[in-house]
């Protein structure tokens, strides 16, 4: 259906509706008043002066309150990290320390190991009596048991 069969129709239609008001003058006469009516109140309420309500707020307070707010979450966020990072160096001090004394104990373990290991080999490799005398040590300790 093309533009001009649609707007064909459409005149169709209001040649129908002239044709009815015609007929009816009464109904006519009150759609006639009608519309003007409708017309003078909308021009009457699109002229008519307007003023604006001016609304008082007061913000002072909010934006004091917001203000501060803000402040103490920055300085919370702050000292939050402050005290995390002094806490991460305190316990990184303290693991320090402990592997200090750690090394230090296994190196004075280390060190009493090889003295006793020295005074087991010297025990075991020196004598008394040189090899040579040792039939004469034997005599005097035989003499000395009676």
């Amino acid at each position: 259906m093309s533009w001009r069969a649609k707007w064909a129709g459409k005149s169709e239609g209001r040649m129908e509706l002239a044709a009815d008001k015609s007929q009816d003058p009464a109904l006519e006469q009150a759609l006639e008043n009608f519309r003007l009516s409708i017309h003078a109140w909308s021009d009457a309420a699109y002229n008519r002066p307007r003023t604006a309500a001016k609304t008082v707020r007061h913000w002072s307070w909010r934006l004091a309150t917001s203000c501060a707010l803000g402040c103490v979450l920055v300085a919370g966020s702050v000292a939050g990290g402050v005290y995390e990072r002094h806490q991460r160096q305190e316990m990184a001090r303290i693991a320090a320390q402990q592997a200090a004394q750690q090394k230090l104990a296994a190196e004075q373990r280390a060190r009493e190991e090889e003295e006793d290991l020295l005074a087991k080999v010297d025990s075991d490799v020196s004598r008394e009596v040189p090899s040579a005398m040792e039939p004469l040590a034997q005599l005097m300790a035989e003499d000395e048991a009676q």
